[in-house]
């Protein structure tokens, strides 16, 4: 066809430095394609004339009898990490979509941004409601933005009741598993019950819809209970992360105004008790908007008691109150549904408001795309719920779908590095989530400990919180998918609720980028002034239009939500990271805007050269700073972990630096790199650069409440 021509002609005119390793050259940069077999994804958009070309596929077996000398692969784990990257598009694996097929995809996609009401209503409409809306977007106190308005729903009526009252009652929905062995399950009938129950308690605490309550505990199912027992009335949950400091705590309790507390008397995590009981008593004691507290009793440690406040999980759920029907509160679409604060990696906590109807539509649409989800599935995701991939993807997103979801209380490495494969292995778990930071991790103690499991239950490979490097994706498609299962790198946001811009299973990938934007999603590239840039051209990302799941505010500060998204460029949403969209409309994150380095008067971002550094095989993970440089303005210092095998060395170092120039171009050298044990990161898994940076100019380190330990 005229695209495939037009793609068999960009790769035999290619030149012979690119890069790519399906084609070998002649002198005179004559290139024959060396595979034996190579599936060539023609995916020609003709901007030109304003149409789409639907992709097509070419399998073409071509032995070469020209240029006997063999192409060098670096290794990465034992993976062929060069073998992924740049612009070359990796056909998803056949079977990997069960819907939409490419071309659906396609047309989906151009009608969510010509009719985008039609296009949500119809979302709106797979979903269950107590009362239907009159408008489905009303955008007239914009950027206040309002949607299905008029409409009565409850994410619990869709998570919980709806599947309670078909045919999935029996059916899992939470299987738990403590970092020690300890095992529980729930079926959707269960859950339905403990969760009335804990309503009901809620409401003998005079908890009522709009309040708010703040939840401190450890990845247990009580943490999910707890949840959704605020959902099924109307209370309005913040759930922080079991682990973050008092000051962490007490700031997201005070900015929350919250009523009631629950926390857990310690938790587990990497082979240590974490005393939260004890935490969540200082962080309350200055915090007088707090009632009452709710304690689960889970390491059985001694802990202070406070008898006018305090109260025991398991006594209240046995006493009277707690009975077993509980009503779901009908709830406009607009009511507030949580707050989640942000990490405080790039500033104070914000607190993003998500509402009820918006969260639930967008979450339910958009997931049915990403992970294709099926009713069998069974879906592990490492994250926690104080985070948002594990509200919108562990828990409230599994559970809109009816599908299974696996809880796991600790650590990976706990008590070896193939702890998550044995958990892949023994639930025959379908769709693996993570973050990118957990596979580099687990990349340096090499492929034994995944080889020695059956993952072959595995279906599809997800990752989200930050870019994955080509190296990394390269060793989970090759070592955890074996090259059958399509790996979806996604990029969103907390106050987005779920993947704005994302590979799906349909779809060719590319190593580094995450994907295209999702239907109903209108993204830029645009210069300081606001105008696009061409195409490769690096800049910062905005969204054009409202979505439904989007934050409505940041709690008690709308003229903060007003500033930091939307006031630079008005009526598009300022995301705060630089990326570069390229020929092909697949999207490269290059890191926060705050993160890009300017050397000599070139603009590089971090995750550029972290990922330089990482493609080289001695290098499991590496984050870079700038520092100020007398001529250069900033020079570039690196801080890299080593994989298992490897001695740090200046030898090494200098090693490190000319790779990145053979990477990058000089530009991109680094003046220093430093070999370290630890990297400092959020309890999510992000780098804290800012962290590196202080320390290395000797000056405060500023707010570490949300650094691991």
């Amino acid at each position: 066809s005229h695209n495939c021509l037009i793609n068999l002609r960009r790769e035999f005119t290619r030149e012979p430095d690119a890069g790519n390793p399906h084609v070998r050259f002649e002198e005179g940069g004559v290139g024959r394609i060396m595979s034996p077999s190579l599936l060539l994804y023609c995916d020609f958009v003709d901007r030109d004339f304003n149409r789409s070309k639907a992709i097509s596929e070419q399998t073409r077996t071509t032995k070469s009898s020209f240029n006997k000398r063999e192409i060098m692969e670096k290794k990465a784990g034992g993976s062929p990490a060069s073998s992924y990257g740049g612009s070359e598009l990796v056909p998803p694996p056949p079977g990997a979509a069960k819907r939409p097929s490419a071309s659906e995809y396609e047309a989906l996609y151009n009608r969510s941004l010509d009719d985008p009401e039609a296009f949500w209503g119809e979302a709106a409409r797979e979903l269950e409601w107590f009362e239907p809306w009159q408008q489905v977007l009303d955008s007239s106190e914009a950027p206040f933005y309002k949607w299905f308005v008029g409409g009565k729903t409850n994410v619990i009526l869709n998570a919980i009741d709806r599947h309670v009252a078909g045919s999935r009652s029996d059916h899992p929905a939470i299987i738990w598993e403590s970092e020690t062995g300890e095992q529980r399950r729930f079926t959707y009938g269960d859950l339905d019950r403990e969760v009335s129950k804990f309503a009901n308690v809620l409401k003998s605490f005079g908890i009522k819809k709009g309040d708010r309550v703040v939840i401190y505990m450890p990845r247990i199912p009580e943490q999910a209970i707890a949840m959704f027992g605020c959902a099924k009335i109307g209370a309005v949950h913040t759930v922080v992360y079991g682990g973050l400091s008092v000051e962490a705590l007490h700031s997201r309790i005070i900015d929350a105004g919250a009523r009631l507390l629950i926390t857990a008397d310690g938790g587990y995590l990497n082979k240590k008790v974490i005393e939260l009981k004890k935490i969540a008593d200082e962080a309350i004691r200055q915090a007088p908007t707090i009632e009452r507290a709710i304690v689960v009793r889970r390491t059985g440690q001694a802990i202070d008691w406070v008898e006018s406040r305090d109260s025991w999980w398991h006594d209240l759920m046995a006493s009277d109150v707690a009975s077993e029907y509980c009503p779901t509160e009908p709830l406009d679409a607009e009511d507030p549904f949580f707050i989640i604060y942000t990490s405080g990696s790039t500033g104070p906590p914000k607190g993003a408001v998500h509402t009820v109807g918006g969260y639930c539509v967008d979450l339910h649409a958009s997931l049915k795309l990403v992970l294709d989800l099926r009713e069998d599935d069974l879906l592990f995701c490492t994250s926690d719920a104080g985070w948002l991939v594990g509200h919108s993807i562990m828990l409230y997103g599994a559970l809109l779908h009816g599908i299974t979801t696996i809880m796991y209380e600790g650590a990976p490495g706990v008590p070896d590095p193939g702890r998550w494969w044995e958990i892949i292995e023994r639930y025959r778990a379908t769709i693996f989530y993570t973050a990118p930071t957990g596979i580099r991790g687990l990349m340096r103690f090499g492929n034994d400990w995944p080889n020695a499991r059956d993952l072959s239950s595995l279906r599809l490979l997800s990752v989200a919180g930050e870019p994955l490097n080509p190296s990394a994706w390269a060793w989970y498609y090759d070592v955890i998918g074996k090259k059958i299962c399509p790996v979806i790198d996604s990029w969103w946001q907390t106050e987005t609720t779920r993947p704005m811009i994302s590979n799906v299973p349909a779809l060719p990938m590319k190593a580094g980028s995450c994907g295209r934007a999702m239907p109903g999603v209108g993204i830029k590239v645009v210069d300081e002034t606001g105008q696009p840039v061409p195409a490769n051209t690096e800049g910062l990302l905005v969204i054009t239009s409202p979505w439904p799941g989007m934050l409505r505010t940041v709690f008690g500060d709308p003229e903060r939500y007003i500033s930091q998204y939307w006031e630079r460029f008005p009526g598009q949403y300022l995301t705060g990271d630089a990326a570069r969209i390229d020929e092909d409309g697949y999207v490269w994150v290059i890191g926060r805007v705050d993160d890009v380095i300017k050397v000599s008067g070139y603009r590089l971002g971090t995750a550029e050269v972290e990922s330089a550094l990482v493609s080289h095989e001695a290098v499991a993970e590496a984050a870079v700073i700038g520092l100020p440089h007398e001529i250069r303005g900033n020079a570039i210092h690196a801080f890299v972990i080593l994989r298992e095998g490897y001695e740090s060395g200046e030898e090494l170092a200098e090693t490190l630096r000319q790779h990145v120039v053979k990477q990058m171009g000089p530009i991109a050298k680094p003046e220093a790199v430093n070999i370290v044990p630890k990297l400092p990161k959020t309890r999510s898994g992000k780098i804290m650069r800012r962290v590196l940076r202080a320390q290395a100019l000797g000056q405060p380190l500023g707010d570490l409440s949300t650094m691991e330990e």
